[in-house]
């Protein structure tokens, strides 16, 4: 499976139910981005509501000039 896009299973555990229709209601209702795939069940990027597991930290730049 994709880590970009919630798998099906992930989408049914997020929204408690298996029909796409309620799922999304659910997605719709409570504000998290989505798109509907060509066969009409939704997609929601992985970032969209995990937001700090794909970003990597970046540490602060310093110059070795100092060193």
């Amino acid at each position: 499976m994709s880590t970009l896009c919630l798998s099906r299973q992930e989408v049914r555990e997020l929204t408690r139910t298996p029909i796409r229709k309620r799922q999304v209601a659910f997605l719709v209702r409570n504000g998290i981005r989505h798109y509907i795939d060509a066969y009409g069940w939704p997609v929601v990027l992985r970032q969209t509501v995990m937001p700090e597991s794909t970003t990597p930290t970046v540490p602060e730049w310093r110059s070795n000039k100092a060193l």
